[in-house]
Formats: C-alpha cells, structure tokens, sequence
C-alpha cells in the first residue's frame, strides 16, 4: 500500500514567478519554470541548504545551516481573493508576496497536509513542508503600491497564507499545467 494517495484534486498554475534577489521580497512573473533539487531556476532563495530564520529558533540558533525547506512559496488564487477583500483591494498581486506558484483548484489550499506532494505532467514534484505563516514584508510590498491596504495583510493572511515546498524531483511548469494533490495515508495525530 503507497504511504501517498493521489487525490482527486488538481491545482492549475494560474501564475508562477522568481524572486531573483535573495535579500528581496517581491516576484517576478515567469511564463515557465525550471526546477532543479535546489528548487526553482533562477530563484535568489533556491539552495539545497539556507540560514535558520526565527522560524525555528525553538530547534536552531538564528543563522544555523539546515535543509532548505522553503525553497519554494505556492499560494492559493481562491484564498488571495478573500485576502483582498479583507485588505480593501480588487486583488492580491503575487509579486508583493515573493509567491513562487499560484494556483487554483485546491480546497483549504493552505492546510493540505505537510508531506503532500504536488505532482506535475512531467513528474515533477514538490512535496509541502509546512504552512507558510503571514508576516509583515507582503504587507510592506502592498503598502508601496497600495497605500493604506498593506497594513491589514497580515491578519487578512492568517490561514491563508499558502505553504512552503521542496523540489523532489525536477521538471518544468508553464503556466496552465495542471498539478496533481497526493497526501499522505495516515489519521491526524492525537498527541
């Protein structure tokens, strides 16, 4: 019995995009990307290993080497639009989030189960760390563009936020491809 059951759910990739610097917050679309083990090509935040953020201080000293979890940001184009809603904005851009995919399709986008994967028609597949919580830089990104609105990211974010992923086995996307939700066979924990 696989330890990963496909699912009937797909998410299209209605929008993808690079955050080419890596001291910078904001993306920029791409019509189709390349993913290596180190994540997207051509992405300022790709790298097998990254420095511990604030994240995880409760395992690792800020600035620790460890496993880049988080080479990649996919968000869910039903949740960016009740973000806007709740931020007094026609729509949520991408590039203010440093999103890397955006998709549509998924149900509850943002809690699918860490180790789901998302699988695309090549086999490329990017398995799901963990909820991607909001912080204040979307936020700052909005209020450059949108003065007045980027102060109630955050809180209209909460839950929304979309979910950090790694790259399991390269491929390619383009824009319309449809990627496959596969999670993992188990209850939820009782702990």
């Amino acid at each position: 019995m696989p330890a990963l059951k496909p699912t009937t759910h797909y998410g299209k990739t209605v929008w993808m995009g690079v955050v080419a610097e890596p001291n910078s917050m904001r993306s920029t679309a791409q019509a189709e990307l390349a993913f290596d083990f180190a994540g997207p090509v051509g992405e300022g935040h790709a790298g097998l290993t990254r420095k511990s953020c604030v994240r995880v201080t409760a395992q690792h000293p800020q600035g620790t080497e460890i496993a880049n979890v988080r080479q990649i940001s996919i968000v869910s184009k039903e949740e960016l639009d009740q973000i806007a809603v709740e931020c007094g904005l026609e729509s949520i851009d991408p590039i203010w989030l440093g999103a890397t995919l955006v998709v549509s399709g998924i149900p509850d986008f943002t809690n699918v189960p860490p180790s789901s994967r998302l699988q695309g028609p090549d086999g490329m597949t990017l398995v799901v760390d963990m909820v991607n919580r909001p912080c204040r830089l979307p936020g700052d990104e909005i209020e450059k563009d949108q003065p007045g609105h980027g102060r109630a990211f955050k809180a209209a974010a909460n839950g929304r936020r979309g979910v950090t992923a790694w790259v399991e086995r390269p491929g390619k996307l383009i824009v319309g491809d449809q990627l496959r939700l596969h999670v993992p066979d188990q209850r939820a924990w009782a702990g």
